[in-house]
């Protein structure tokens, strides 16, 4: 049954890189015009003085649906939820379904928002339309902030992994027995040795007297340069691999300098958001997990099912079977960001806790794979964090008894 105002503006825009085709027509089918707005503050100024005026004719409430949400439609679709209108996404993979059962005569930009107006009548009354329109609700701006924080992250933590990665090989090649002196390469005590002289060969010659007043340089790191030293040897490469290897490593300084920084910031937000404090006190979950989960989570309020949230987190592979071959198959639906987190999350977790560990080694030990272990675990612990968001509750270990009984 239809209960939307028959007098409710729907709006429809075909999301562009640098302009955007508007479609305009009210719930009743009525179609009342189109325009066209370039992706500038002149564009988004027509684009409201235009939806306005088509408001007083309607008398009703304002729904905005566009393609592209979060992509190239920003910022305009912030300028809409600001505008108070309700705003909705028009789900790229259930609309290409759509589109293959009604087809439309040919594509243009005009025809894409006129089909835009039609979802609204027929997500009502055909199955094949439903939830290709999805609402957006307001994401708090802790939430937002930690999204972009901690996309930054791991895209720092990636290009210095790379950089980390071509070091290894570098000082392996050019003085051998170098890299065994650390257990770690990105340790801040052997990265601040690395640069403390301009040329690898020079490191060698260092007194003790002198290694002591590189930062974070003790007694007992010098016992093992000081080893090193004494076998020290270099390829006939080192004199102009030496000033390569010092910048990659004052790279590798830089990122690891901003990654604490942001780590800072993703803790103090996450601590202080409704959904991170929660999270937080699951045991294992870690700082930049918890962060990455609240800002791609958002709200609880999207999700109305646990199931939703498991398959956007990754917890969920769907079934894939034909004749006597099965085996699982991706989700679309799933966010790569939170699954990521997630991933990491619970395997962290399971350290922490008796029951999710024995729970772990259970399924590995029914032939599952390491990753396929650790989804099921946290299939479970998307139930356990559904129901805390919702009811805003800590995680808590309920213990029980042999008889069943907590």
């Amino acid at each position: 049954m239809n209960t939307t105002d028959p007098k409710e503006l729907h709006v429809s825009v075909d999301v562009g890189c640098y302009s955007h085709y508007v479609a305009v027509g009210l719930a009743n089918g009525d179609y009342l015009g189109n325009f066209e707005i370039s992706h500038n503050k002149q564009g988004f100024e027509k684009f409201f003085m235009q939806i306005e005026k088509y408001k007083k004719q309607s008398n009703g409430e304002v729904s905005v649906a566009m393609e592209g949400f979060n992509g190239h439609a920003r910022p305009l679709d912030t300028m809409v939820q600001a505008k108070k209108y309700k705003l909705l996404n028009i789900n790229n993979l259930k609309l290409a379904r759509f589109k293959e059962v009604f087809p439309a005569p040919a594509k243009t930009d005009k025809i894409d928002s006129r089909k835009g107006l039609e979802l609204f009548q027929l997500q009502q009354v055909i199955p094949a339309a439903k939830n290709v329109l999805q609402e957006v609700y307001t994401i708090p701006q802790d939430a937002k902030e930690l999204k972009s924080l901690c996309r930054r992250r791991n895209r720092l933590v990636n290009e210095r992994t790379r950089y980390l990665n071509s070091l290894h090989a570098d000082l392996t090649s050019v003085s051998p027995g170098l890299v065994e002196i650390t257990g770690k390469l990105k340790n801040v005590w052997f990265i601040n040795f690395l640069v403390s002289s301009k040329r690898l060969s020079l490191l060698a010659k260092r007194s003790e007297k002198s290694l002591l007043n590189i930062a974070w340089v003790g007694k007992t790191k010098v016992k093992k340069i000081l080893l090193w030293q004494k076998q020290a040897m270099f390829s006939e490469d080192e004199p102009f691999m030496s000033e390569l290897i010092r910048q990659d490593v004052l790279r590798i300084k830089e990122l690891g300098e901003i990654i604490a920084l942001l780590d800072k910031r993703i803790y103090a937000l996450t601590s202080q958001s409704k959904i991170g404090k929660r999270l937080l006190t699951i045991k294992g979950f870690g700082n930049s997990s918890c962060g990455s989960l609240t800002g791609e989570i958002g709200l609880i309020d999207r999700f109305e099912k646990e199931s939703s949230l498991a398959i956007y987190l990754g917890m969920a592979p769907l079934d894939k079977i034909s004749g006597n071959s099965k085996g699982i198959r991706k989700s679309k639906n799933v966010n790569s960001h939170a699954k990521t987190a997630m991933m990491h999350a619970v395997d962290k977790h399971r350290r922490y806790v008796e029951e999710s560990k024995c729970y772990y080694e259970k399924k590995r030990a029914e032939g599952k794979k390491h990753n396929q272990a650790l989804r099921s675990l946290g299939r479970h612990l998307v139930r356990v964090i559904f129901k805390m968001l919702k009811q805003d509750r800590d995680y808590e270990i309920v213990m029980v008894n042999k008889k069943g009984k907590s």
